[in-house]
C-alpha cells in the first residue's frame, strides 16, 4: 500500500475547513476559514499562501481558496475519519453527544488507516455522521464495500488515484462516472436493480432537481429518481 505523506495536524484542519465550506470547488474566504478556526485573518493569509506553495490550494488574495485535486484528497481523508469517529464515539462508547466533536478531533490526526477501515467494517459502512453530515468515501481502490471487506490483508490494498463525490453532494451542472458504491449487500441489489453500476456517466443538471428525498439524475441517458439513502452512497469521480 501506498506511503501517506506526513502532514501536519494544522494543514489537516485547514484543509478540512476547505473541505466542509468548498467540496464542489466552491472558494472559501479568508473570513470564513478565520471566524471557524479561530486564527487572525492576517495568519490566515499567511498559511493560505504555505497551502498554495504546497499545491494544495489554489489561492486567489481577497477572494478565498480552492481545494486542488491532492488537497481534495487529504480534506477527504481527515473528513472522514473525523465523522467516522463521532459515529464509533456516539454509537459504541455512547460519549456524551456534546463532547463527540472534540474528541473526534483530538483523535482523527492519529488514527490510522487500517484502523479506519475496520471501524468502517465494525459501523457497517456508514454514510452520515451523527450531525447528518456525509461520510466521504475511503481512498481505498475497490469498487464497493464487498471487494474490500474480502481483502483480509490490509498491506496488499492500493489507494484509488482519483477523488469522488456522492450524489447527495453535487452542485447543478455535474458530471461524472459511477466509481464506488457503498453499502450492504442488500443495498447494492436495491441500486443494481434501478441498472445504476460502475462504469455508468452520471449528469445532475440542478439543485431543484431534488425533490424531496429524491434526487432526479440522468445515468447513461435515462433519468432516474434516485432515493436520498442511495444518493449517499452512490459515488462518481470528479
Amino acid at each position: 500500500m501506498a506511503d501517506s505523506k506526513n502532514i501536519s495536524e494544522n494543514i489537516e484542519e485547514y484543509l478540512e475547513v476547505l473541505y466542509r465550506n468548498g467540496s464542489n470547488g466552491e472558494q472559501v474566504s479568508t473570513t470564513t476559514l478565520s471566524k471557524e478556526l479561530g486564527i487572525a485573518p492576517g495568519s490566515v493569509t499567511q498559511m493560505l499562501k504555505k497551502l498554495e506553495d504546497l499545491g494544495y490550494i489554489t489561492y486567489t488574495p481577497y477572494k478565498g481558496a480552492v481545494l486542488t485535486d491532492e488537497g481534495m484528497k487529504i480534506a477527504q481523508k481527515i473528513t472522514r475519519k473525523h465523522r467516522i469517529l463521532e459515529k464509533f464515539l456516539l454509537d459504541v462508547l455512547k460519549i456524551k453527544e456534546e463532547n463527540v466533536h472534540d474528541q473526534a478531533c483530538e483523535m482523527e490526526h492519529t488514527l490510522s488507516d487500517e484502523a479506519e477501515r475496520a471501524l468502517c467494517t465494525m459501523l457497517h459502512h456508514p454514510d452520515l455522521c451523527p450531525d447528518d453530515n456525509i461520510i466521504p468515501a475511503c481512498n481505498f481502490d475497490f469498487e464497493s464495500c464487498q471487494e474490500c471487506f474480502s481483502q483480509k490483508d490490509f498491506d496488499q490494498i492500493m489507494n484509488r488515484k482519483f477523488n469522488l463525490l456522492s450524489i447527495s453532494e453535487l452542485n447543478s451542472n455535474a458530471e461524472g462516472t459511477i466509481s464506488f458504491i457503498r453499502g450492504s449487500s442488500e443495498l447494492l441489489d436495491e441500486i443494481s436493480a434501478l441498472n445504476i453500476k460502475i462504469g455508468s456517466h452520471l449528469s445532475y443538471e440542478y439543485n431543484e432537481n431534488r425533490v424531496g428525498n429524491h434526487y432526479l439524475v440522468v445515468i447513461d441517458d435515462e433519468e432516474l429518481n434516485v432515493p436520498l439513502e442511495m444518493a449517499n452512497n452512490i459515488f462518481i469521480r470528479i
